[in-house]
């Protein structure tokens, strides 16, 4: 059975939580710790769920807000459903194919 898997991106409930409330205030934290991204790059990562993070920010992202990777992102796991059809049987095989085919037209001249 396929499992479907996801994640939330905490980082912006766990800054309010040490009252820091802006991407700006962020930046020389980071740079503190060796980080150096742009305040546009750190809107993001606040504002947004970033698909790629590297351990270098996240470790320093824990250190500022004295959290754990658990604490800023939230995993989600549940099997997926098996679909189905909308009758719950197994769908029909085709009719004759053949049936279904056009035939070829005739153009006859004009008399």
């Amino acid at each position: 059975m396929k499992r479907k898997v996801g994640y939330t991106w905490r980082l912006r409930e766990v800054m309010a939580q040490h009252r820091i409330f802006t991407a700006t205030e962020l930046v020389p934290l980071l740079r503190e710790r060796g980080i150096d991204l742009s305040a546009s790059q750190v809107h993001r990562m606040v504002s947004g769920t970033p698909e790629r993070l590297s351990l270098q920010v996240l470790s320093a992202l824990c250190d500022i807000l004295s959290c754990t990777p658990a604490d800023l992102v939230a995993t989600t796991a549940e099997n997926a459903g098996v679909r189905k059809t909308a009758t719950g049987d197994l769908p029909t095989p085709p009719a004759n194919v053949a049936k279904l085919r056009p035939r070829a037209a005739r153009i006859l001249p004009d008399a």
